[in-house]
């Protein structure tokens, strides 16, 4: 059975009306998320599920069915507020989307084999969806999960601060916590993180997540059990977000299972500041020149 790729894109939808090439990064044109596209059906990708705003669906359609047509199947999720909320009453306070997690739950319906969950807009490189892919189909289980771990040194912006989830990891290459830090920068040929006004170090060679996980379709349930659990504690939290590691976390904490921490040697792009931007297509220009990616994706 071929895996599914899930694309978070529901932050990002409403960039692609008349606003679109603004998020123009290759030479053809093209977004940071169809390289990840890309990279998946080399990979052996069967179908790419994307997880949108209802308002922005058409619009969204119209720009990637004609590129993707005949690549690779489809499906559009739409995410919103009421969705898997059950009983509970939404405050009129609450207009920001519950967070990555629920998005993933939204797809609970289109998806029922083996699957990777991506954001939209960063640049994951092919080493990364080779990998995941090896492991959706062959190592993948309802207690087995995995999250590709980057190089944290590769993830810095020379533009300021980032966050970023650092994996603490086992001897077996597992997972045991994932750490938001909210300010992490380079100084001093050292990696810095602040919090309560303090200066911590990160070891060099710590692994980020950067949102790439693989999952057995079973997380659904467990998904939709800890969503409930969230609504009980945060629904009057107007800022209060349902992330993915909340939910790995949990899987790891209630020994239902293990998640695999597999490095990966590919280069992590993101566009964090506007400043990044121009890095970011140059660095997809320069794979491009190095035969990596053809200069028109879906010629």
């Amino acid at each position: 059975m071929q895996p599914t790729l899930l694309v978070l894109a529901a932050g990002m939808a409403s960039r692609y009306g008349s606003m679109k090439q603004t998020q123009s990064f290759g030479p053809g044109g093209e977004t940071i998320m169809e390289y990840s596209i890309h990279d998946a059906i080399r990979a052996g990708f069967g179908k790419v599920v994307f997880v949108i705003r209802k308002d922005f669906e058409d619009n969204f359609k119209k720009i990637f069915e004609p590129k993707l047509n005949g690549r690779i199947k489809t499906e559009y999720v739409d995410q919103d507020l009421t969705d898997y909320t059950g009983g509970f009453e939404i405050p009129k306070e609450r207009t920001k989307p519950w967070g990555t997690a629920h998005a993933v739950l939204c797809a609970k319906d289109v998806i029922k084999e083996p699957f990777a969950v991506i954001n939209a807009d960063d640049f994951y490189g092919k080493d990364a969806f080779e990998k995941a892919a090896a492991f959706l189909t062959t190592e993948v289980a309802p207690d087995r999960y995995c999250i590709i771990g980057y190089d944290l040194a590769k993830t810095l912006s020379e533009h300021g601060t980032v966050s970023r989830g650092v994996c603490q990891v086992n001897e077996k290459n597992e997972l045991v916590s994932i750490n938001e830090r909210t300010k992490i920068y380079r100084e001093n040929n050292k990696i810095i993180y602040e919090e309560n006004d303090r200066k911590h170090e990160v070891d060099e060679n710590a692994k980020a997540s950067m949102n790439f996980w693989g999952f057995d379709p079973s997380v659904f349930s467990f998904i939709e059990e800890l969503f409930r659990d969230f609504l009980k504690e945060k629904i009057n939290d107007p800022k209060a977000e349902f992330f993915i590691p909340i939910v790995g976390d949990a899987f790891i904490k209630r020994k239902k299972g293990t998640i695999k921490v597999i490095p990966t040697s590919a280069q992590w792009f993101g566009v964090t500041y506007k400043e990044d931007a121009p890095i970011v297509q140059k660095d997809i220009q320069d794979l491009v020149n190095a035969g990596e990616y053809p200069s028109f994706l879906w010629k």
